[in-house]
């Protein structure tokens, strides 16, 4: 805007008496006194910006100002003034001064003037006063020159705001169009999903390319701008990537911080006290399905329509809903001595329940880990009897009364599958597995390797069982891949019959030495070998050692 020649008009002895001695009086009609407290706010205050959007920082209870003129010269000025609070409510108005003084000196005391100024109207007005943290706009149209004032102060604690500013209302706006119907609407709910549509703005027709939709779920309440919810979302004690990691700008995460990058979407998801704050840009679409939500729970959900070249934003009406209840899980029925193999998919199924009622007094529980990890809980007619992670195979052994109702809870505990096999009994049942030494582990002796043969030992149990010796060749950057896929549950008929080294029996009553020994030859030099021991009890159900890599010498 071109600067009005406003201030020249203004004595230099006045614009210094009200703004070094405010304390120095110098005869002046109560006009005049009110022109002087008036000139003093302007002279405190700032140029706001024409056609750019402005950020002023506010401290509690202290006003700031910025004022602005119109050109002179034109006739019937429009202008809009955009207001957003970025927390919490604040105050703001805007004050309009429609004809500047005169050059007339404050000394001039004639009676007849004084009378006439008396009786003039105030040339200073309130065109616009708001208080609350919505995002404002104001339209106004000017039919001659004028100055304007706009004064913001907050009275809870320090803030921010951005005020936009333009008087040029024809060649487009800084801020995306909202369609005539703003809110946000739930066409669908699940137990872990939420499903919304909203409809187009005009600005995605018009700039495709530059526009964009980004979505914000959290836990706690609506958001009536994007710069309230990233205010928010620092607050609680993390920072966010510049405005918009929203706007595709995934740098500076925060440890607290995920970034998932799928099927042309980015979602950001914000580890806070309150809760997750999931940030998702989905481009130009207006339909969008929320997944991986808890079940029973309340969220909050805001859309926002982004200029990727300005990052200005308009936020649609925000709307919340509450997943469905997480379902019963579904009970299976343990029978005696039966063995049901138990498949965990981590991502979807979290829990499977299992059913028994007592025919004895005394019960045996058996479990056998076959993959992943698994948290077992056990109820004794509601009552928590026992607890833990599994590993290996464990039993539990419980007595209680007749027809007691156990029931059995499993819980993956990592996202992959996980699988376990199970057996409930009466403590007399014929054992399903065979009797188990201390340890399930494999000892490789390395003095004994050579280039051609490795030498392990395996301990054993006082009751004579068999054991069968399997090898397999494998590459170096296979090791921690065959480890951790190794499904402890299966037996030799998974294993190619080239890999099979021997079977034997053995026992010793004594089980200090009850330890077995085996020195496996033909092995290739500085070759990688798997190995794995198996053992078969009197039910034919094999137990697998943990596997053990080593590796032969590479010069003899």
């Amino acid at each position: 805007l071109k600067m009005s020649w406003f201030w020249l008009y203004l004595p230099l002895h006045l614009l210094i008496a009200t703004s070094l001695c405010p304390s120095i009086k110098a005869p002046t009609t109560s006009s005049q006194q009110s022109f002087k407290t008036d000139l003093f706010s302007f002279y405190h205050s700032l140029i706001l910006a024409d056609g750019k959007e402005t950020t002023v920082h506010l401290l509690k209870d202290i006003p700031k100002r910025y004022y602005f003129v119109l050109e002179e010269g034109r006739v019937l000025a429009p202008f809009s003034i955009t207001v957003t609070p970025c927390d919490v409510p604040i105050e703001w108005s805007i004050l309009v001064y429609k004809s500047p003084p005169g050059k007339a000196t404050p000394g001039d005391h004639d009676t007849q003037e004084v009378s006439k100024s008396q009786k003039a109207p105030s040339w200073v007005s309130t065109i616009f006063n708001y208080k609350g943290n919505s995002v404002e706009t104001y339209m106004g149209m000017s039919s001659h020159s004028a100055l304007y004032l706009l004064e913001f102060l907050s009275t809870e604690r320090d803030t921010h705001i951005t005020v936009y500013l333009t008087t040029d209302t024809t060649s487009g706006h800084l801020y995306p169009e909202l369609p005539t119907d703003p809110r946000i609407d739930v066409i669908g709910v699940g137990h872990t999903t939420v499903t919304l549509t909203w409809k187009h703005s005009p600005s995605v027709l018009q700039h495709r390319e530059s526009i964009q939709y980004c979505l914000l779920v959290n836990e706690k309440h609506n958001y009536k701008s994007l710069c309230a919810a990233e205010t928010a979302i620092r607050s609680s004690g993390m920072k966010l990537p510049p405005t918009l990691a929203l706007s595709l700008s995934p740098y500076l995460l925060e440890p607290q911080q995920v970034m998932i990058l799928s099927n042309s979407e980015l979602s950001i998801i914000n580890k806070v006290s309150s809760g997750e704050v999931r940030q998702v840009c989905m481009g130009t679409k207006n339909t969008y399905t929320v997944p991986n939500l808890s079940p029973s729970t309340q969220y909050y959900f805001d859309v926002f329509i982004v200029n990727l070249l300005t990052n200005a934003s308009a936020a649609y009406t925000g709307t919340f809903a509450r997943t469905l209840e997480e379902p019963e899980p579904k009970v299976t029925e343990l029978k005696d001595g039966k063995v049901i193999h138990v498949v965990l998919d981590g991502k979807k199924q979290k829990l499977y329940s299992l059913q028994y009622q007592a025919r004895h007094k005394k019960i045996h529980f058996t479990f056998q880990l076959c993959r992943g990890q698994i948290q077992v809980h056990i109820t004794r007619n509601g009552k928590t009897v026992a607890s833990e992670n599994l590993s290996g195979l464990r039993y539990f052994s419980l007595k209680g009364k007749l027809l007691d109702t156990y029931l059995v809870q499993l819980r993956a505990t990592e996202e992959s599958n996980s699988s376990v096999k199970v057996q409930a009994s009466p403590h007399f049942h014929k054992p399903l597995f065979p009797l188990l030494p201390e340890s399930l582990k494999i000892k490789s002796f390395s003095k004994l390797r050579t280039c051609r043969s490795v030498t392990i030992a395996w301990l054993g149990t006082q009751e004579e069982s068999k054991y069968c010796v399997y090898r397999k060749r494998i590459e170096e950057d296979q090791i921690w891949g065959e480890l951790q896929s190794a499904d402890r549950c299966s037996g030799p008929e998974s294993r190619h019959k080239s890999e099979k080294v021997l079977c034997k029996y053995f026992y010793d009553l004594n089980l200090q030495r009850a330890v077995t020994t085996e020195t496996i030859k033909g092995l290739e030099a500085g070759t990688f070998y798997l190995f794995d021991v198996y053992l078969f009890g009197p039910s034919g159900i094999p137990v697998r050692y943990h596997s053990k890599v080593v590796k032969t010498r590479k010069k003899c």
